[in-house]
């Protein structure tokens, strides 16, 4: 039986190892100019996308169930953090500028995980289209709460305006520490995935009966997925937020949630890889065609629909990429082979053919 060579502790260091490098290659690329200014903005949509569609693939992919409200969440993170760091400017409080990105952000996303919860205990008992359609319509809910809150339009606060665009956010988002919250991201949903409540969470998807009858808290356990997954699109929407510096309640419509499911399908549901790999490559294609504008939304449709054809379980299905594991096959190969590979085939011939010329042995002696 095949054995990894590296430890646990030592998987994570070569986990970590490549995290640095890639973070390594980032600031080389960004700090030697290499990367004009829209590359840096393509790769922060990158990194946003990453978190929405990783926390997205978790309801869809690792629950089984399909929302279409993700969006709704993101503009509440969003909406959440723009007003609070508006609020704190107007109060006097004096903060380091990453310090006050990352407490609205995570202000945001806890904001977001509240009206999670509020929305999937009623919601969850729903199952298939149902789902989809009621929270298709929380979307659209949300969309237009903000679009008639006076607070949120305008410069916000006292000095909003109802039915405008939301402006004015300071815009505190830096690439390097986005980065970081992608990474730390992916990593604590990675991690749930594989804990004993991601287990019980995959039996609730193959049979909810079975789930259930086995002692598994089904609705505990779906509101709580449901919960996790808004408070990253929570936490997406607040570094959009102060990002872009301006907000419309239409971010909170269902098409922007429909490309969000699309990336998690095309990437593969409940594959963590293939929706970093989908959400990072369907973010740069509409870039790459604007050369070919007129065109460049037709191929976007075609490559979608080439892929359901040919790959309907998404480009990675259920597979994760492993570091550790690429390490162990490019620098520590098995030298025991498998059962019945030919080598070990042979062994056990041989073993065999021993133990029959000793039993042959004994009849003659005897």
């Amino acid at each position: 039986m095949k054995k990894s060579m590296l430890s646990i502790k030592q998987s994570y260091l070569v986990c970590a190892i490549g995290v640095a490098v890639l973070f390594g290659l980032l600031m080389a690329v960004c700090e030697t100019g290499a990367a004009s200014l829209y590359v840096k903005g393509i790769i922060m949509t990158c990194c946003i996308a990453v978190i929405m569609t990783t926390s997205l693939n978790l309801t869809i992919g690792v629950l089984g169930q399909l929302t279409l409200g993700c969006c709704g969440f993101e503009a509440i993170g969003a909406y959440s953090a723009a007003l609070l760091s508006k609020l704190l400017v107007a109060n006097g409080v004096q903060m380091d500028a990453t310090l006050r990105f990352l407490l609205v952000t995570f202000a945001g996303g806890v904001i977001a995980c509240v009206f999670g919860i509020l929305v999937g205990i009623p919601a969850l008992r729903l199952h298939g289209d149902y789902l989809a359609i009621i929270t298709l319509g929380f979307g659209e809910i949300i969309r237009v709460i903000i679009q008639n809150l006076k607070v949120a339009g305008g410069k916000g606060l006292s000095e909003g305006q109802q039915g405008q665009a939301l402006i004015g956010i300071d815009r505190l988002a830096n690439l390097y520490v986005v980065f970081w919250i992608t990474v730390v991201t992916v990593v604590l949903l990675f991690m749930f995935a594989r804990s004993r409540y991601g287990r019980a969470v995959k039996a609730i998807r193959d049979d909810e009966i079975a789930a259930g009858a086995s002692g598994i808290n089904i609705t505990h356990l779906k509101v709580m997925v449901f919960a996790i997954s808004a408070f990253f699109a929570g936490i997406a929407g607040g570094i959009f937020a102060q990002y872009i510096g301006a907000l419309t309640p239409s971010m909170a419509g269902w098409l922007q949630s429909i490309n969000y499911v699309i990336m998690v399908v095309f990437g593969g549901m409940g594959s963590l890889t293939g929706s970093i790999v989908a959400a990072v490559g369907l973010t740069i294609l509409p870039e790459l065609l604007r050369a070919f504008s007129e065109y460049r939304m037709l191929v976007y449709s075609v490559v979608l629909v080439l892929i359901m054809v040919f790959r309907p379980q998404g480009i990675f299905g259920n597979w994760e990429f492993s570091l550790p594991k690429l390490v162990n096959r490019l620098f520590y190969p098995s030298r025991v082979k498998d059962p019945g590979e030919s080598g070990a085939a042979t062994e056990s011939d041989a073993v065999v053919g021993r133990a029959a010329e000793s039993a042959d042995d004994k009849e003659t002696k005897a």
